[in-house]
């Protein structure tokens, strides 16, 4: 059996998350998926460098696929590294890609890595199908964000 990481009980470290998806979509479902990486690639997200900004999942002939998500080449790898960009086999059950699949094929909606992260040894991801926001709906988000955070910021203030 092994031993409970320091920090919390999950076992879940985070290599990235992809910030800009929160502020410009509506989340609408969440999953967690495998991806079908290279050593070198997992080598280079334990180093933490990885970027998911633009990236989506991208459905075709009945795979996934993760496009435009940059893990950097592990320097030590030489000859044997991997292409900063190249598209990742996403790994998910038959009925949940043609679910999603059919979900993307409708207008307006469309899937993307919200995070990077290990689960015990291996590197998952965390999907989501969302919809875009329109400026005013992120001109909100913003709004309701600094009122929230004002309120707080007075709560303390007053008990203080």
């Amino acid at each position: 059996m092994r031993p409970a990481r320091a920090g919390g009980d999950s076992g879940h470290r985070v290599v990235t998350t992809n910030r800009k998806a929160y502020h410009d979509y509506f989340i609408e479902d969440r999953m967690e998926v495998g991806l079908a990486l290279s050593g070198s690639e997992v080598k280079s997200l334990r180093d933490g460098r990885a970027n998911l900004k633009d990236s989506f999942i991208h459905f075709r002939s009945g795979e996934a696929f993760l496009v435009g998500a940059h893990i950097s080449p592990y320097g030590p790898a030489s000859w044997t590294g991997h292409a900063p960009e190249r598209e990742r086999k996403v790994l998910m059950h038959r009925r949940e890609l043609d679910r999603w699949a059919g979900e993307v094929a409708r207008s307006g909606v469309t899937c993307i890595p919200l995070q990077l992260y290990f689960k015990g040894p291996r590197v998952k991801a965390e999907i989501a199908l969302v919809k875009g926001k329109k400026l005013h709906d992120k001109r909100d988000a913003i709004r309701e964000k600094d009122l929230a955070r004002e309120a707080d910021r007075a709560m303390r203030e007053r008990r203080g």
